[in-house]
């Protein structure tokens, strides 16, 4: 794919201050895109790092544009004016990346309300009203694109037992994204899921789930990226209503050695939730 792909067109990345969002929002910035970074973080917290401003530098240094503003997708007002602000400013969106996410593996005895609350608002409500805003942007777009990071809808009773607050709150996502499918095939606009095979080296990573010895065993966001850069790069009106991996989507792409991705060379790697 030339660098020219992306080279004008709008993405609006939620959470696109660290993690997987900014790597996904590095790597559009590296074909030329223009990335509106929404996200909570204007001060950065040691544990997590990361600004929407530092961000913003990174994304230009790599090549692209970046609007960043700050969003929490819990507060629609925000979110509406996150959206036409940085519509304005580069005069259009052309794919909307819900990548934003709360998570809290959590029994349900162990899942106090406010947790639960701020799974759905977040996950759910966020993701529901961000793409809505956004629509009538995308109405516009020569190639439109909605992609949701979120696993394929797995009812075995392990995913669900353990924490299912949390599971229910993805699963929300990926249901959106499917009825968005169908919803808005006629309009041209796609909209997919993408769920990384293994666990990704991120802050939550680190800091939530499994610290250092969990981060030994996972792959690079790098790896989501990439794949969200060839999601994002196919054809709207043929690509649509996918539940997708990471993995699968590189070896789609003819990317079969996936070394380069792991954290620690030929390390043993995690498989994530839901596969």
């Amino acid at each position: 794919m030339s660098k020219t792909h992306f080279f004008g067109k709008t993405i609006f990345i939620t959470g696109a201050s660290r993690g997987i969002g900014k790597s996904i929002a590095l790597r559009l910035a590296q074909e030329g895109a223009q990335i509106i970074i929404a996200a909570k973080s204007v001060r950065e917290d040691t544990r997590l790092g990361g600004t929407i401003f530092s961000a913003a530098n990174e994304i230009e240094a790599a090549g692209g544009k970046a609007f960043p503003i700050a969003c929490d997708i819990r507060d629609e007002t925000q979110i509406i004016e996150a959206i036409e602000q940085g519509a304005a400013h580069f005069g259009g969106i052309d794919a909307v990346v819900n990548n934003a996410s709360a998570i809290s593996l959590t029994s349900t005895e162990g899942t106090e309300a406010k947790r639960f609350d701020l799974m759905h608002d977040i996950n759910i409500r966020g993701t529901f009203l961000v793409t809505k805003h956004c629509l009538p942007w995308l109405r516009r777009a020569a190639n439109p694109h909605i992609l949701t990071l979120s696993p394929p809808i797995n009812l075995e009773p392990r995913w669900l037992g353990p924490h299912v607050a949390y599971t229910l709150s993805k699963y929300g996502m990926s249901m959106l994204t499917m009825g968005w499918a169908a919803e808005f095939r006629e309009a041209g606009i796609a909209a997919n899921t993408l769920w990384p095979a293994t666990t990704i080296a991120t802050a939550a990573v680190q800091n939530l789930l499994g610290g250092d010895a969990l981060v030994r065993h996972s792959r690079k966001p790098e790896i989501v990226a990439d794949a969200a850069y060839y999601i994002l790069s196919r054809r709207a009106q043929d690509f649509s209503g996918h539940s997708c991996v990471d993995e699968a989507i590189l070896f789609e792409e003819g990317i079969t050695d996936l070394s380069s991705y792991s954290v620690v060379p030929n390390a043993s790697l995690q498989a994530d939730l839901f596969l």
